[in-house]
């Protein structure tokens, strides 16, 4: 019997017009009437998962949800659980390497998105992909080490971000963890950031173990967590995630957490 589902959202949950569909809703309801935890586990913080936090009625310190890919765990009362940052040393060799790539960069301190001047060429798209956040515009010298920063991100198009990607030096992709989270996210994270991470300090809090977890979810982000818990992986999902997957479901488009819900839950309780 499952404990706990794990549930990303942009491409898993959301259809592509970033949207709860009535099916993935009424699927989620019944799966906590059931007494199974519902946990929103993505890249984005708290600010950006509001709404759909309160459309599934997840509030209270009863409630749970994974931030910045893992980077902070808290109950929706307010308590973290556990976080993981940036150290302030690593910022300008992260900044240097992506203004010699000519790729945006986008440092998030909490709810706050800070834009760095890094591409001539390639403006930031990452408003227009998570618009409920606050953006400023930065010059790395201004930035304080009192300040608390979660995670990097370059948001352009998928095809510039492929012919960028191999050009990272290894010494960062040592360093850091580095992924994309969508065709046109890269993700640059504090090393020890996963969604498994997170996943595994909620339940040890929770005493629930990873066979009692099912992760949904569709990109290279979301891997470490279908790795941990039973996979289930959309049909739009990333083909290399998708070799991970215990179950490969219907795509966003097509329901597929209800699809998959209620294949491999309901049935069972019917």
């Amino acid at each position: 019997m499952y404990k706990l589902l794990a549930l990303d959202l942009d491409g898993t949950l959301l259809n592509d017009k970033k949207v709860i569909s009535k099916k993935n809703l009424a699927a989620l309801k019944k799966v906590e009437d059931l007494g199974i935890k519902v946990v929103i586990t993505t890249g984005r913080p708290l600010k950006g998962i509001t709404p759909f936090i309160e459309m599934l009625g997840l509030t209270g310190k009863n409630e749970y949800a994974i931030t910045f890919n893992g980077g902070l765990v808290q109950n929706l009362d307010g308590d973290v659980l556990g976080k993981t940052v940036l150290e302030f040393s690593q910022i300008p060799k992260v900044y240097e390497t992506f203004k010699k790539l000519d790729l945006p960069l986008s440092l998030l301190s909490e709810e706050k998105v800070l834009d760095l001047p890094t591409s001539k060429n390639h403006p930031s798209i990452y408003a227009t992909l998570n618009p409920l956040l606050t953006y400023e515009s930065w010059e790395l010298e201004s930035l304080s080490s009192h300040r608390i920063y979660n995670k990097f991100v370059s948001a352009t198009e998928g095809k510039i971000l492929d012919e960028k990607i191999p050009l990272i030096p290894e010494d960062l992709k040592e360093e850091f963890g580095i992924m994309k989270s969508r065709e046109c996210l890269l993700e640059i994270l504090p090393k020890e950031v996963s969604k498994a991470n997170a996943l595994k300090v909620l339940g040890d809090i929770l005493n629930i173990q990873p066979e009692e977890i099912m992760a949904f979810g569709d990109e290279e982000n979301d891997l470490s967590m279908i790795d941990y818990g039973f996979g289930v992986v959309m049909e739009n999902g990333n083909p290399k995630v998708k070799e991970h997957a215990d179950f490969i479901t219907l795509s966003n488009e097509e329901d597929g957490v209800a699809y998959a819900i209620e294949e491999l839950i309901l049935k069972g309780a019917n």
